[in-house]
């Protein structure tokens, strides 16, 4: 009788979580297979394309907490403060690591911006080392180049975003 009363009770916030499952994974399942696409299209290593899906994830992950909490009453002054604390503390952790950071967004907007893609011949210009390879991998940290003489590269990604790059091919 207990769990009738609540059902009853809380009835409008059990069909809105979901609802809110429900479109959760279904945007999901279409932001996965995105991606795949995407990939498969730029012949990026399913390994990467995976590590982009595990971002993606977190994110709709976070928003699926976010509105959920919403839903069942937290009101929003509260999730704010709370937001804020965490954001601070992983704000000043990420300022120490800021070149993880940069290096992890360069690679996911290299991911999606297509300039070059594995395969490439390609010239980095910099005026103190001038640097002509092939394109092996591109990870979410580094790009990896290999050159005529047989050297093997490790560029971050994101000293491409700050380069001009011509593509050779």
């Amino acid at each position: 009788m207990v769990i009738i009363d609540f059902a009853l009770e809380k009835y409008p916030f059990i069909v809105a979580t979901g609802v809110t499952l429900i479109v959760y994974f279904v945007v999901k399942r279409f932001a996965d297979s995105l991606v795949t696409k995407m990939g498969a299209k730029s012949e990026f290593p399913k390994a990467r394309t995976q590590l982009v899906k595990k971002y993606i994830d977190v994110l709709l992950a976070a928003l699926l907490l976010l509105v959920l909490i919403s839903i069942w009453g937290v009101k929003p002054d509260q999730i704010f403060l709370f937001i804020s604390s965490i954001l601070t503390v992983v704000g000043v952790g990420f300022f120490a690591q800021w070149s993880i950071l940069s290096n992890v967004t360069a690679g996911i907007i290299l991911f999606f911006s297509f300039p070059f893609k594995i395969g490439d011949r390609i010239r980095v210009m910099d005026k103190d080392f001038p640097i002509e390879a092939e394109i092996k991998d591109i990870s979410s940290f580094y790009t990896l180049l290999k050159t005529d003489s047989g050297a093997q590269i490790s560029i971050p990604n994101n000293l491409l975003l700050q380069k001009a790059i011509e593509i050779i091919k």
